[in-house]
């Protein structure tokens, strides 16, 4: 299983959403990050088929979307970020709805839903109705019904946002057990749900890949750039004035600073491993603090 995009681009008007993007997926968990505004949605809804690119193409196993029609929607599963449910329905109805949508034949429909309501945890509410879900549980029948149909490529988009830390960390482990022998393109901008899951991160600014590689490369950029140094209040606020101070950290007052530079800042900063968090601030700090 392969699928590739090609000089992909997303024009509207004058803006460029997405800039003349590539890149080849085999089976794998895919960590898409940037900031809000990045082009992430734009290029997962051209890959789902939702938008039509302005340019370039899109293939699966070397044939475009155009050729193979509905064989290319049957591999696909698709969980947007702003997903909608019918709120009167309850989460089994809702689900063998979504099984007819997809072309599941009744006994299908029925095996795949409580196999997937078990595989999320909501086999025991799953005849209450969504409305009075929580934002967790909305999002665990979200990827439910991303994965009736089997698919060998499933899409989620922000699938993890709005959730508190347990709900990620579970919706996580969801996603690692549905990840086996598929590809999965994970987008979000929240760094943690993809450095515990992700085999590869595509890194997105301004609509352009500014890099791809596997997580055991990916902060090969930034090593010996990111230094921790303690010091006292007074000095803290001069090396925040003066540089890129990612992280900041009280500790019996004194305060020990991350920071990314070129060349040692002064004092007694010492080099440490980068992070993906650090990386991700080094590219998108100033955006992510608007």
């Amino acid at each position: 299983m392969e699928l590739q995009l090609q000089d992909v681009s997303k024009q509207y008007g004058t803006k460029c959403a997405v800039n003349n993007v590539s890149a080849d997926f085999a089976p794998g968990v895919y960590g898409l990050l940037g900031a809000n505004g990045a082009g992430k949605t734009t290029l997962m809804r051209m890959i789902c088929g939702v938008l039509k690119p302005t340019s370039g193409s899109i293939r699966l196993n070397g044939k475009t979307m155009e050729e193979l029609g509905e064989e290319y929607y049957a591999h696909l599963g698709y969980m947007p970020q702003d997903f909608g449910f019918y709120p009167d329905f309850t989460a089994r109805e809702f689900m063998l709805y979504m099984a007819a949508v997809k072309g599941l034949d009744k006994k299908r429909a029925r095996n795949r839903t409580e196999e997937l309501l078990h595989m999320v945890n909501l086999s025991d509410v799953a005849d209450k109705k969504i409305k009075s879900y929580s934002g967790g549980m909305k999002q665990r029948l979200g990827i439910a019904q991303a994965e009736l149909n089997s698919p060998s490529i499933l899409i989620l988009d922000e699938p993890t946002a709005g959730l508190d830390p347990k709900e990620r960390v579970r919706f996580r482990n969801i996603i690692a057990d549905f990840a086996k022998e598929k590809i999965v393109i994970l987008s979000t901008h929240i760094v943690s749900d993809v450095s515990y899951i992700a085999d590869r991160i595509l890194m997105m600014k301004q609509g352009c890949f500014l890099l791809q590689e596997g997580m055991d490369a990916v902060t090969d950029s930034i090593k010996g750039k990111v230094w921790e140094l303690l010091v006292d209040e007074r000095a803290a606020g001069e090396y925040s004035r003066n540089y890129t101070v990612v992280n900041l950290h009280h500790e019996n007052n004194m305060v020990r600073l991350r920071m990314i530079e070129e060349t040692a800042p002064g004092g007694d900063a010492q080099i440490v491993e980068p992070s993906l968090e650090d990386l991700f601030l080094y590219y998108f700090g100033e955006e992510t603090e608007k």
